[in-house]
């Protein structure tokens, strides 16, 4: 049989000193394993000097060698790198927070450090660690076992066999580093790097890491897992290939018409050159756009203690329908304390201290608490049996119903098919061992084979406790006398002892998240294992509604898949149900048509976390295993943070419709400068100069002051979007080229205006092209303010305009002095210096396009308002 010791106190099991563990860590180096490699700052240069914008910046370089014009294709050049590093500073600052994010969800370690356990990430480990596992932790490094209590692991991973091994405790004689193989009792003594724990508790000493590691050697890795993309990339990727195709046609047709009409092939590439960086800006900003978004949401999420592990879940969280939570630790404070304890001859009400009230414990009640107390983990890290151990020192003191010196034997462990736990004991002055079980008062009843009247009477007693928002365990002992245990708890002769009452109180933050969660659309339903009347209470606290009947794991088991779609509409909590039925629950929700995300934190929940559209794990409370199969890990395992996420999802994908319906409308008369003029003979309006200018307003504005944009004040008044709702939709569309339009409209009126009434005919093109072009940037800066809210625009008060985009217009109004009046950048752009009033009246201009982008806002916001 396998004992239980303690964590502490003898020599082999204080740990290593922290200056051992640098020195070891300065030899071995971290353990993880070769994963794919973060890309380098010369990787990153690489990648952005082969993107198609700047190959075709290169290009129209070249063409203006051939053309002779030396200094355009040198401050031409001059540009491209400008533009390079703007891109180069954003790709690297989105690789930085995805470093970031990595670090965060790097497994942890439970170890023993210079006889203090202390948590540790899992590369930080060393050879000779002492580490603890428990349930559902995934094995952080290659362990030969020291002490273990019904350890199970599954071993798949390396080996297919799917059935758990069950592990020993490793003899004496091997020692660590021994080269020689293991005989095989020390094979089932060891835990290798990169299994799971399904049952039991251990602690081993680390005996290789990283590449030297089980999993190392064979050149398996788990750091890269491929995710699928997600409805919105899948769509960016469709578009970003469609408007490619279109802008390299429209090009090529554009130069073939310029040298067919005049008869100049070499302008004719010009002009199509030009065209296809104008068209290129699209594609190349969509990707870029998505993925800053979704990196940098997510790395805004890991400051408010959400850690994201599936990026682009973060997409998927503002369109959530339906919030699967946990009782325990989510809507509750996950501090439970003991409020009653009950026999069938006394009761006694514990102080809100969880310790006493001033008067003794009655006697008939103390073999309740000390069973109980017996039925827990001496170092226990459930809070319930955190509780029970407390409790049971304060008013336990002084008495002899507390053991120290008494020894596990052995442990049976809480199973789906019996919902209680027993461990057996070895008193020193008993032959006979001595069991203590606890667990669901049905379960403890059935253990003990009550008549009919005693199961009543404790079941009315569990009912009155549960509906006072009790925890209920009930709590049993029995005697052994043969030396070979049995293989069930059932065969033990149980004696019914009394019932435990435990309290967790309900957050405080949670009544108003649940009430924002309503106003939101968004539904809360409780799932929990505990009794209807306990689960009833706290969601009355919690502020959810308890008008319909209750599901419990038994009725749900009875419904058929049609009945079950029926009660969904209306049920709120579901009680009394096991990790399977979670599973079976998360998958009606999404055949029901809505968007689920689901809490979870043991081994079993993890099918439930991964089938649902974003799985919540608790980062403090829960498994390796529940993390793993999560998107989304709450660090700090409330509710608040859930909806947090929520929020952040909600922003973040508004913020990318304004970020689109901005690139659309720029781009609209962007490429109508680009085409129509030469349709109507006029000289050029745009080359390729003026597009890098204009990249230069486009690639921040995406990037930074979109993305920054808070959370519109009634966007948690809102339903959340449909699922199928695409970021590309009719209104997205209808919004940018409404506003593109007008916004062409004007530019064409200016250029035209100017070439055809200026007083000075020797510079007519050049002045029509100047203002036109001071115009399309000056209007950008109106743009970007108008989409940065689709509700009314500030105009004045703090954070107005904010620094994101006064830095913009700053720098955009620098570079337009700079085109204006510093004679070789003026020669550049084919500019002339205009006269103040008509500088002036180029303002006029984009005051009259900001009036159209407002009436723009408006009318669609009255026709939204009128179709909802």
């Amino acid at each position: 049989m396998n004992t239980e010791l303690p964590h502490s106190g003898s020599p082999l099991l204080e740990g290593l000193c922290e200056e051992e563990v640098q020195r070891r860590l300065a030899q071995d180096g971290p353990n993880e394993l070769p994963a794919s490699r973060r890309r380098s700052a010369l990787r990153l240069i690489c990648d952005v000097a082969f993107e198609p914008m700047f190959l075709l910046l290169v290009a129209c370089g070249a063409l203006y060698m051939v053309l002779g014009d030396v200094q355009e294709a040198l401050m031409l050049l001059g540009f491209v790198f400008v533009v390079m590093s703007i891109s180069f500073i954003q790709q690297r600052r989105s690789e930085r927070s995805l470093n970031a994010l990595r670090d965060l969800s790097s497994p942890r370690a439970q170890v023993l450090r210079g006889g203090k356990e202390c948590s540790v990430p899992a590369r930080d480990l060393v050879v000779g660690d002492v580490v603890m596992l428990a349930e559902g932790d995934r094995v952080p490094a290659d362990l030969l076992l020291t002490t273990c209590a019904n350890l199970s692991i599954d071993e798949s991973l390396l080996t297919g066999e799917s059935v758990p091994v069950s592990k020993l405790v490793a003899p004496q004689s091997h020692t660590l580093g021994d080269p020689a193989p293991p005989p095989i009792d020390v094979a089932l003594a060891q835990a290798f790097s990169g299994t799971l724990v399904t049952c039991g508790t251990a602690q081993g000493r680390v005996t290789a890491t990283g590449e030297r590691s089980a999993l190392g050697r064979i050149g398996q890795s788990l750091a890269n897992i491929e995710v699928e993309p997600t409805p919105t990339q899948q769509e960016t990727r469709r578009v970003v290939k469609r408007v490619a195709l279109m802008g390299l046609a429209l090009a090529a047709a554009l130069a073939i018409a310029f040298g067919l009409l005049r008869g100049d092939w070499l302008h004719g590439m010009l002009a199509g050159l030009t065209l296809a960086m104008a068209m290129a800006i699209l594609p190349e900003e969509l990707p870029v756009v998505l993925t800053l978004f979704l990196g940098l949401g997510a790395w805004r999420l890991a400051r408010e203690k959400v850690l994201a592990r599936s990026i682009p879940a973060v997409e998927m969280l503002g369109a959530t329908t339906v919030l699967c939570v946990d009782k325990t630790g989510t809507l509750t404070a996950n501090r439970m304390t003991v409020r009653r304890l009950w026999s069938e001859e006394a009761v006694y009400e514990v102080a809100g201290d969880g310790t006493h009230v001033g008067t003794p414990l009655q006697e008939a009640l103390h073999g309740v608490l000390e069973y109980a107390v017996l039925a827990s983990h001496r170092h226990a890290f459930d809070p319930m049996e955190s509780a029970i151990g407390e409790t049971g020192q304060s008013l336990l003191a002084l008495t002899e119903h507390l053991h120290a010196d008494w020894t596990l034997i052995d442990d049976y462990p809480l199973s789906p098919q019996m919902l209680a736990m027993s461990r057996v004991w070895q008193s020193p002055n008993q032959r006979e061992r001595l069991i203590a079980a606890k667990g669901a008062p049905e379960a403890i009843v059935d253990l003990c084979h009550l008549d009919p009247a005693r199961s009543a009477l404790i079941a009315a007693q569990v009912l009155a406790m549960a509906a006072d928002g009790l925890r209920v365990l009930g709590v049993a002992q029995a005697t052994f006398a043969a030396e070979v245990l049995p293989g069930l708890q059932h065969d033990f002769d149980f004696r019914f002892l009394g019932l435990v009452g435990l309290e967790d109180p309900i957050r405080p933050d949670v009544p108003q998240a649940i009430a924002e969660c309503r106003a939101a659309g968004i539904r809360v339903v409780m799932m929990t294992g505990d009794h209807p009347a306990t689960a009833i209470s706290v969601a009355r606290q919690a502020g959810l509604g308890t008008d319909a009947p209750v599901i419990t794991g038994t009725e749900l088991s009875s419904l058929n898949d049609s009945e079950l779609d029926t009660r969904l509409g209306t049920t709120q909590i579901f009680c009394r149900v096991q990790p399977d039925q979670k599973l079976r629950l998360v998958r009606a929700f999404r055949a029901h048509g809505d968007v689920v995300a689901m809490t979870g934190d043991g081994v079993n929940d993890a099918p439930a976390l991964k089938a649902a559209d974003i799985g919540v794990a608790m980062g403090a409370r829960g498994t390796e295993v529940a993390r793993e199969a999560a998107a989304l890990v709450l660090l700090n395992d409330d509710f608040e943070s859930l909806l947090t996420a929520v929020r952040y999802g909600r922003r973040i994908f508004a913020n990318l419709r304004k970020a689109i319906v901005f690139v659309v409308a720029v781009h609209v008369p962007i490429v109508g400068l680009s085409m129509l003029p030469v349709l109507f003979g006029w000289p050029m309006v745009l080359m390729p100069a003026h597009i890098l200018f204009l990249q230069l307003i486009i690639d921040p504005a995406c990037s930074v002051v979109f993305e920054a944009e808070p959370l519109e004040p009634d966007a948690m008044k809102a339903p959340p979007r449909r699922q199928d709702q695409r970021l590309f939709d009719s209104a997205v569309m209808t919004r940018g080229i409404c506003q593109g339009i007008g916004l062409l409209i004007l530019l064409l009126a200016t250029y035209a205006g100017i070439r055809f009434f200026a007083p000075v005919a020797s510079d007519r093109d050049e002045l029509a092209r100047t203002l036109t072009f001071v115009v399309l940037a000056l209007a950008n800066l109106a743009l970007i303010h108008t989409n940065k809210s689709w509700r009314r625009t500030r105009w004045m008060g703090h954070g107005a305009f904010g620094a994101q985009l006064s830095w913009i217009a700053f720098a955009t109004l620098a570079m337009l002095a700079l085109a204006l009046f510093f004679p070789p950048v003026t020669q550049l752009f084919s500019f002339v210096t205009p006269a103040p009033v008509l500088i002036l009246f180029a303002f006029g201009i984009v005051a009259l396009s900001l009036m159209w982008f407002e009436v723009v806002k408006w009318v669609i916001n009255m026709r939204s308002e009128h179709s909802g």
